[in-house]
């Protein structure tokens, strides 16, 4: 189904070619990537850019602290669209009113500022994005890492909140000219396979190698027009998963329908490759070779056909109950759950941004017509991605039929992708179209000996399995008629209604509602010139999540307070990190007083030259293998910093969003050559010495001394650490101590501190 191809490859007539030897063009030259990315550079040097985006987006569990820092930074309005929608938080059983006090800030500041303000309930963020936002050729970067509007010739982009900042100070997203990998798309799927099906393949054949880790994947080929438009976009939102940077998609009339169906064919325009264009690797995907997939925990590339896993069911669950007990400490029991030769599930969702549009919850109405989920454990719930498809849905008559067969319809809500919504039962095996199941994603609590077994379908073989009551099944073994009802239209009064359209109408006047979990970000100091860092968690795992350094679902309610939040960082993955945090962090309260902790006095005299106190920065670091995979959430980062963090050590990070979360918030991405076997320890001490002098030199390596508390004060053992490649803003952003501080400085509204 899937073929990779490591060469440049040219598009000519419409067919790919390998380019063995040299060509006369430069791979990238033609594409659609290119072509865009050109069109938003404000660099004059090749192979760099620096992208202005036409619009900005953002969700509830973010756009609070976005706001609060671009504030402290001295922004003034919204200089472009900036959409701050409301379905992340919606929900959530704790805090009181801090969910609502959120929404309130939102609103005032889409008001103050002129921004666009979603409501609850009425759309998440991406199909809020698909129906209304963007136009072909465009940018949009989203502080969610799956910001994906590739079908609709749109290049989004999830980064973390800073990012968004930069924008919002008419400052620019930097980066080096990535790499493009065309995905050539051959004949139609068979009926019964979905987008899921496709996007976990992919997953599968390209997260782990690194394939397409920060590049761009641009869609072409025949296959293309087999597809209709919702199949396309949960297709495109879940590239995410396999580690690229971007997506983008060729157009074609279902586009331009797409488009006017929506009120907005002036947004559309042709797009397609140069005849020529040239890329710097291919992947061949022919989609008439798809089955029904089924991802299992603890990664969307960990995934099998159903027929695999109900033929090899024993092996394959022993295999998670594995990992569950090396993971997360908990002792799961799932080979009980095989009958009459298949797996039994407990628990089905379609939601959200992947799983949530017509045409999903259309097929699986078909595949349900007439049966019954059953009156046993087995439950099925449905999240519409947005109120307009919900009355599309209704209007089409395709609630009903779902309904009696014992479906419940939820609101427009992303709770359950994050762990905030349908959270199971211990042990339980729940299936959904959503677009992760990491570690307690799903809202389970290792620490008091939960966890759950969250397994990715699409929404057409979800509805097969609840047809048998639970047991897996995919659609394809099921026979129904897929439904030819016309799409209802599209009614955007349900916006005109809601939806705060203030851009370009700001009200410096007005006063931001604050509610009494709104903060502001602490005081972070200035990069010292000596750092001095203690080991405050050490984590082997092959990749750890942005998900287990912050844990989504009822925490995020904290997010606008950064104290509180902070207490909730690494405390499902490691519980005692805050409290070592938050001792390191008195030791360098000390130093600050001009006190030398007592405790440091015996090792340090050791060092030569002598370190003088003055510039000495005590801080906490954590090593992590991969760190950063999955979430855009800056908090992953801001949560270390205001504990006190000063660097994360690994050997390579898994996303460049995390990097540049790190970067954002003063702590240094250090990385470990990959044959340098690290043995450090919690409580551990690392020093790095002239740290800041070497930032400002442009240094790449620094020299670097591990001392072991059990050893002798003087046995420090000599190891170097890098810190990758960083512009002359972000060396300058890590010495300034953060972004607010960096901007503040320019602005010259306060000092670096």
């Amino acid at each position: 189904m899937i073929t990779v191809h490591v060469h440049p490859v040219c598009l000519m007539d419409r067919v790919p070619k390998m380019q063995l030897s040299a060509s006369v063009s430069l791979p990238g030259t033609g594409t659609m990537a290119y072509r865009i990315l050109d069109t938003h550079n404000q660099s004059t040097q090749p192979g760099t850019y620096k992208i202005r985006f036409d619009q900005l987006i953002s969700h509830d569990i973010t756009y609070v602290g976005i706001i609060q820092s671009a504030r402290a930074s001295g922004m003034q309005r919204f200089p472009l669209p900036y959409g701050l929608t409301n379905c992340h938080n919606s929900l959530c059983a704790v805090g009181g009113t801090i969910n609502e006090d959120d929404h309130l800030f939102g609103l005032s500041a889409a008001q103050k500022y002129g921004g666009i303000y979603v409501p609850a309930n009425q759309a998440v963020l991406h199909q809020y994005a698909r129906e209304m936002m963007g136009a072909v050729g465009g940018m949009i970067l989203g502080s969610d890492s799956h910001t994906r509007y590739g079908p609709l010739g749109v290049m989004g982009i999830g980064e973390g909140g800073p990012e968004l900042v930069k924008q919002l100070l008419s400052h620019t997203y930097d980066l080096k000219a990535p790499e493009v990998v065309l995905v050539y798309l051959l004949n139609a799927p068979k009926p019964g396979v979905g987008p899921h099906d496709i996007a976990l393949a992919l997953c599968k054949a390209l997260y782990d190698q690194g394939f397409v880790k920060n590049r761009i994947l641009e869609f072409a080929g025949p296959g293309i027009s087999s597809l209709p438009m919702d199949f396309r976009l949960s297709l495109d939102v879940m590239t995410t998963e396999t580690g690229c940077l971007s997506s983008i998609w060729e157009t074609d009339e279902v586009v331009r329908e797409y488009y006017r169906e929506h009120g907005r064919e002036r947004d559309y325009s042709p797009l397609a490759p140069a005849p020529g264009a040239m890329y710097h690797r291919m992947i061949t995907l022919d989609l008439a070779q798809a089955e029904p997939m089924i991802a299992l925990p603890f990664h969307p590339s960990k995934a099998y056909t159903i027929r695999e896993m109900n033929d090899h069911a024993g092996d394959i669950l022993r295999s998670i109950e594995q990992d569950g007990e090396e993971q997360c400490g908990i002792k799961l029991q799932l080979t009980d759950k095989v009958r009459q030769g298949r797996v039994l599930t407990d628990q089905g969702i379609i939601a959200g941004c992947a799983g949530g549009l017509y045409d999903h919850v259309r097929e699986a109405a078909a595949v349900l017509k007439g049966a019954s989920i059953g009156n046993g454990g087995f439950s099925l719930s449905i999240y519409p991605a947005s109120m307009p498809v919900a009355l599309q849905l209704m209007d089409a008559g395709i609630q009903q039929p779902l309904i009696e067969a014992g479906v419940v319809f939820k609101p427009c809500f992303c709770g359950p992708c994050f762990g905030a919504g349908d959270v199971p039962a211990h042990n339980s095996f729940s299936i959904r179209h959503t677009t992760r199941n990491f570690p307690n994603r799903e809202g389970s609590r290792p620490g008091d000996g939960q966890l759950a077994v969250v397994a990715l379908m699409d929404a057409r073989s979800i509805a097969a399995t609840a047809r048998n009551q639970g047991l897996l099944t995919a659609a394809t073994e099921i026979e129904y008629t897929r439904t030819k009802a016309l799409l209802p239209p599209f009614n955007g009064g349900i916006y005109a209604h809601r939806v705060y359209q203030g851009f370009g109408k700001p009200e410096p006047d007005r006063v931001l509602q604050f509610g009494p979990n709104i903060g502001d970000w602490p005081k972070i100091e200035l990069l010292g010139e000596d750092l001095l860092l203690r080991l405050a968690s050490v984590i082997h795992d092959p990749v750890t999540t942005t998900d287990e350094l912050i844990p989504s679902g009822e925490t995020a309610s904290y997010r606008s307070n950064p104290l509180k939040l902070a207490k909730f960082t690494l405390s499902r993955r490691d519980p005692l990190y805050v409290e070592r945090a938050q001792e390191i962090r008195a030791l360098e309260a000390q130093r600050q007083q001009g006190i030398l902790p007592a405790e440091l006095e015996g090792f340090l005299a050791h060092l030569e030259p002598a370190v003088a106190i003055e510039s000495l920065h005590i801080g906490s670091l954590i090593f992590a293998r991969k760190p950063g995979d999955g979430s855009a959430r800056e908090q992953a980062a801001s949560c270390q910093r205001v504990l006190g963090g000063l660097a994360n050590l690994a050997y390579e990070y898994a996303t460049k969003r995390y990097r540049s979360n790190l970067i954002n918030w003063g702590m240094l991405p250090f990385t470990l050559d990959h044959t340098v076997d690290f043995e450090g320890r919690i409580g551990d001490w690392l020093y790095v010495p002239q740290v800041r002098s070497r930032l400002q030199a442009k240094e790449p390596y620094f020299p670097a001394k591990l001392w072991k508390p059990m050893s002798a004060p003087g046995a420090w053992t000599d190891m170097t650490v890098s810190i990758g490649e960083l512009t002359s803003e972000e060396r300058e952003i890590l010495c300034c101590g953060c972004l607010i501080n960096y901007y503040a400085a320019q602005t010259q509204e306060r000092g670096y501190g």
